[in-house]
């Protein structure tokens, strides 16, 4: 008993399915080793990542105040920072100096700003550690 004809499929003879076949298998006899060559290279590089450094960062802030409170004792000067954007509201660092024109100096190279603005802008705090 033969099938109708709309449900007979068109045979495909040998010169579709032996091309088919080789060419799957090699895919899988080549393709595994490599993709194992690949992925197991190892890609020198030039520069090693260091843990240990602070990373430098360059801003350029509207700053609206500047508080200094020098640590005679100690031998550094915290530095609170408040500005105006709307992303970073406030800076604290330190510097490890205490004289006021090395102060001023060391802060207006850290915020990018002239020596004079720095000037009209920090409030200093002097502690002598003698509380």
């Amino acid at each position: 008993m033969s099938l109708p004809r709309w449900l007979q499929l068109p045979t495909l003879g040998l010169e579709i399915w032996l091309p088919l076949t080789l060419l799957l298998i090699a895919f899988g006899v080549g393709g595994g080793p490599m993709t194992n060559q690949v992925l197991s290279r190892s890609y020198g590089t030039i520069d090693k990542l260091q843990a240990d450094t602070q990373l430098e960062v360059q801003l350029a802030l509207p700053v609206l105040f500047i508080k200094a409170e020098i640590e005679k004792e100690q031998g550094f000067t915290t530095v609170d920072v408040k500005t105006t954007d709307s992303e970073l509201k406030k800076l604290e660092f330190q510097l490890p100096v205490t004289k006021l024109n090395l102060v001023e100096t060391a802060i207006a190279q850290k915020l990018q700003l002239s020596p004079e603005n720095v000037r009209r802008l920090v409030r200093y705090q002097i502690s002598s550690g003698e509380e």
